[in-house]
C-alpha cells in the first residue's frame, strides 16, 4: 500500500494561504482555520553577537567534520581561524547549538530531571522494512543574523524523512508537531531518540505510547546509535545550508521544504543501491 506524503511537506503550500494584512483575520486565526501551528509561519530566529555567531557556524561546520571533537580540539581549530575564545566561552556556545562530542563521558544527553530511560532497542537489529524503526534528533541552522533549531524524523530503512519542524528554542513542543506530523502519514514499531530531556519528557514518549510504539533511546555514543540522521543532518548542510544566506526564517522554511522534497523524491543514495528514498519507502 502506498504511503500518504508527508504532512509537513505541505506546509509550505498551507503557509502561503496565509495573508499577513488580512483586513479581518489576524494570523492566528488564519493559522487556526487551516490547521497550521503559528511557529511555522513565523517567528524570530534567536540571537547572539555576531562574533559569536560566527564562531557557532565555524564549530557547527568542524563538529560535522569531526564529531568527536570536545571544546579542547575546537579552541586551536578557532584559533587558526583568527578567534581566541576561552573553554567556558565555547563550552557555552555548543551547549546552546546542543550538540556534545561523542565519546562516552558523564552526562551526555542529559535526560530532564525525573525523566525515564528507555533501553535501546535497536543493536543487532536487522532493518528490514519500511515502518519498522523511525528516528528523530535536533540540529542547530545558522542564519544570517541568529539561528534556529530544526527536528526531524526519518525512516531508517528508506531514509525517508517524514516530517520536520523549526524552533527558536531547545522546546518540547516542536519535537512533538514534528512526531504528531509523521504520524499522519504512517506509525512505526519502533522509534528512536536519544536521551535529550525532549525525548525522554512524559509529554513526548506518551505520544509515542498511545500509539502503541516501542521506545528506543541511545546509548553514550550517540551519533554511532543514530547514524542515519546524524548523516542526514551532514548531507542538509553540505548540499544547502552552507551554500545559501538566510534572511527570514519563512525563507529557510520555504528551501527546507524544497530540499526534503529534493532528498526523498529525487536524490539518489548509494546505500538504497541508487534508488530514491520514497521509492523505497513507498515499496511493499
Amino acid at each position: 500500500m502506498a504511503k500518504k506524503k508527508a504532512r509537513s511537506l505541505d506546509l509550505q503550500t498551507r503557509r502561503g494561504l496565509v495573508e499577513p494584512s488580512h483586513p479581518e483575520v489576524s494570523i492566528v486565526r488564519q493559522c487556526d482555520l487551516i490547521s497550521l501551528h503559528r511557529s511555522s509561519f513565523y517567528f524570530c530566529p534567536a540571537t547572539e553577537s555576531s562574533e559569536n555567531l560566527e564562531v557557532m557556524r565555524l564549530i557547527d561546520k568542524e563538529y560535522l567534520r569531526y564529531p568527536f571533537y570536545g571544546s579542547r580540539k575546537i579552541i586551536p581549530y578557532l584559533k587558526e581561524k583568527g578567534f581566541v575564545v576561552n573553554k567556558k566561552r565555547v563550552l557555552r556556545l555548543m551547549r546552546l547549538m546542543g550538540i556534545s562530542p561523542i565519546y562516552p563521558k558523564p552526562n551526555l544527553s542529559k535526560a530532564g530531571k525525573g525523566h525515564k530511560i528507555y533501553p535501546y532497542l535497536l543493536r543487532n537489529l536487522p532493518i528490514v522494512r519500511p515502518d519498522q524503526v523511525w528516528s528523530t534528533d535536533i540540529t542547530y541552522i545558522p542564519m544570517r543574523e541568529g539561528f534556529v533549531y530544526l527536528t526531524a524524523v526519518i525512516d531508517w530503512f528508506s531514509r525517508y524523512v517524514l516530517a520536520f519542524e523549526l524552533s527558536n528554542t531547545l522546546d518540547t513542543a516542536f519535537c512533538i508537531r514534528a512526531l504528531q506530523s509523521a504520524l499522519e502519514v504512517s506509525k512505526p514499531t519502533i522509534f528512536n531518540t536519544d536521551q535529550g530531556s525532549q525525548f525522554t519528557s512524559l509529554d513526548f514518549t506518551s505520544v509515542l505510547k498511545d500509539c502503541d510504539i516501542a521506545i528506543s533511546m541511545d546509548g553514550k555514543g550517540r551519533a554511532i546509535d543514530n547514524v542515519f540522521i546524524e548523516r542526514l543532518w551532514r548531507s542538509l548542510k553540505y548540499e544547502m545550508i552552507y551554500l545559501k544566506d538566510f534572511t527570514s526564517v519563512s525563507q529557510l522554511y520555504d528551501e527546507l521544504s524544497s530540499y526534503f522534497l529534493f532528498y526523498n523524491t529525487e536524490r539518489y543514495h548509494q546505500a538504497l543501491n541508487y534508488r530514491r528514498p520514497a521509492e523505497v519507502y513507498s515499496a511493499i
